[in-house]
């Protein structure tokens, strides 16, 4: 048994000295095979890349590994740069492409290349190529010549690699962490932005007699998968953060997607308009669930166009406050209405259309006065608007504009708005029209008893129907506005006091002798406005459509010119009376401290 035992011992030995044997040899030869190959794939490589670029880029690299048995390589220390004076002969021959790139990484990891498949077969297939923390520069320059190309080369790469291999494939190109920087150099001087944490993953990229035609392909590709997970940027002003969670694009169905995108004041409401120095108006904005419909990718890249078929965002809130406790800051803002911002922007934008819902919008102030705070809100915003471009090809074929939205005023009136922007009026004319209904008029006493210092005591709005065409200067429409049972309070602050306190007698008289309390009246007679409104330089879009509104309000209530004139002479009146009441009370006081000074 024991001679058994120890005949096997010596068999297993034997096997597994051969084994060992034959591992060394193999690893030897494959040492011996990478170490003569080395010279010539750094040599190959480099002329393959100066090559296939017609002299544009040159790759240098400190280092190469290889390891023919387990068919992977390592490249150390890899910089990829642009020849300047091949680029400018290029500009000339119009055939320079519109971004230049710089690429500098530690290393490069070549996995599973599959050496006998390029020794017998002539086909390079790699399974992945890793790059680990890349810095990449993109330098934008645009040229004529290279609009509307297709996102394929003009000359196959093919033709640059045919006398080596039949085929050239790697499954996937992997770029990790990431540091992407991006120079603008279509401006009188350089406009740089930068991304750190970026991943890119390239899909099945191809070079053989086939791959250039392949209108499936873009840029030799079959996908492009970008994912940021978290992106940071604080405003030029220092009074703002932009930040991005979790945004994803797939290049083959053209869709990308932001979980959430925030616009965060840097400083509370109390201290905003405190670091500024004057009053300015503060936005809190989130829009959450984003996507993207038919991004196109080459467009962005050519050119660093957005142009896209439909954005959807799901559900957000835009918040604004103003402090006007802080002097305002005269800046005249004509030419800053929403269609004309939309055509300064430096980079082309289209979205042929863009999907809200549930959006809450709201508008808060500070008044000096009242010394409280008043809001209006619109909750659960939804709407459709466009052709919102500043693209001068789309405008050529449609200069308008459309933005539906319908929104619940204070959470309970339905409110339905259209607006229609002329992309390329001169004088940024916009028209709108729309309606307002069922509003309970106590709803708005959050913030008429602020910032107007008038309490709606009662009232229904039943009906408030607008139709108006503006520019720069002015607005000219009609208004109608139906309600029942109106009653108003005349408000006033008193010195020692937090709240505000009703001026009864006013009130009175600018129920009884002013205001309509019914339109249409008992007898059946409808009042309606025509709208003349000026604009005010320093008036924003928003201040320039509420006053419009409010000017024919006033005028449906019963407030016209000549009623205002009336009120502000009765006030007047009514103050002297008070006024001299006060001093006839005083001097009989006087008297009657006098008599019994005397008579002590």
């Amino acid at each position: 048994m024991a001679k058994h035992s120890a005949k096997k011992y010596k068999i297993f030995k034997r096997i597994l000295v051969a084994v060992l044997v034959l591992a060394v040899v193999i690893v030897g030869i494959s040492w011996a095979i990478s170490a003569r190959l080395k010279p010539l794939i750094k040599q190959e490589l480099r002329e393959m890349v100066l090559k296939s670029t017609n002299g544009l880029y040159k790759v240098d690299f400190s280092d190469l590994h290889t390891n023919l048995i387990t068919g992977s390589a390592t490249i150390l220390d890899v910089t990829i740069t642009p020849d300047t004076n091949a680029y400018k002969s290029q500009i000339l021959d119009s055939k320079a492409p519109n971004n230049l790139y710089y690429i500098k990484l530690k290393k490069v990891a070549i996995k599973n290349f599959r050496p006998f498949k390029v020794f017998f077969k002539k086909e390079v297939d790699v399974k992945l190529l890793l790059f680990d923390k890349p810095e990449i520069t993109m330098v934008n320059k645009q040229f004529e010549f290279n609009e509307d190309l297709p996102p394929r080369p003009l000359k196959s790469p093919y033709d640059y690699i045919k006398k080596l291999f039949k085929s050239l494939r790697v499954e996937t190109i992997d770029f990790k962490n990431a540091r992407f920087k991006y120079v603008n150099n279509n401006g009188s001087f350089p406009e740089i932005d930068s991304v750190s944490h970026l991943n890119i993953k390239l899909t099945d990229w191809l070079i053989d007699s086939l791959s250039a035609t392949d209108t499936s392909r873009l840029y030799l590709l079959k996908d492009v998968h970008v994912n940021l997970n978290n992106y940071s940027y604080a405003t030029p002003d220092s009074m703002y953060y932009i930040n991005a969670s979790d945004f994803d694009f797939t290049a083959s169905s053209g869709m990308a997607n932001i979980k959430k995108f925030a616009l965060v004041p840097r400083y509370s409401e109390a201290d905003f308009a405190k670091v500024n120095g004057y009053a300015r108006d503060r936005f809190s904005i989130q829009l959450n669930n984003i996507g993207l419909e038919g991004l196109n990718l080459p467009a962005y890249l050519r050119k660093r166009e957005i142009l896209a078929s439909e954005m959807n965002i799901a559900d957000g809130l835009v918040a604004v406050f103003n402090d006007n406790n802080y002097p305002k800051q005269e800046k005249v803002k004509t030419g800053r209405f929403p269609h004309q911002l939309l055509q300064l922007l430096n980079e082309e934008i289209t979205i042929k259309k863009i999907r809200l819902s549930n959006i809450d919008v709201s508008y808060a102030e500070f008044d000096k006065d009242s010394k409280q705070r008043g809001k209006i809100t619109f909750q659960n915003t939804s709407g459709v608007i466009s052709n919102a471009t500043n693209a001068k090809k789309i405008k050529d074929k449609n200069p308008i504009m459309l933005a539906n939205l319908e929104s619940y005023v204070m959470g309970q009136g339905k409110l339905l708005v259209n607006f229609k922007f002329n992309l390329t009026s001169p004088t940024g004319a916009f028209d709108y029209n729309g309606s307002l209904s069922n509003l309970d008029g106590r709803k708005l006493n959050e913030i008429t008893k602020p910032l107007g210092m008038i309490q709606v005591n009662r009232g229904m709005i039943k009906k408030l129907d607008f139709d108006i065409k503006t520019d720069k200067d002015i607005a000219k429409g009609n208004l109608g506005f139906t309600y029942n049972d109106l009653s108003v309070g005349l408000l006033k602050k008193e010195e020692g006091k937090t709240r505000l306190v009703k001026q009864g007698l006013l009130s009175i008289l600018a129920n009884a002798l002013v205001i309509y309390s019914d339109n249409p009246s008992p007898a059946g007679k409808l009042t309606t406005a025509k709208i003349n409104f000026k604009r005010q330089p320093t008036a924003s879009f928003f201040s320039f459509i509420w006053k419009t509104l409010f000017q024919g309000v006033k005028y449906c209530v019963g407030v016209s010119p000549s009623k205002e004139a009336e009120i502000r002479a009765q006030v007047n009146k009514f103050e002297q009376m008070k006024d001299d009441r006060d001093e006839r009370r005083r001097r009989r006081q006087i008297r009657i401290e006098k008599r019994e000074r005397e008579q002590r």
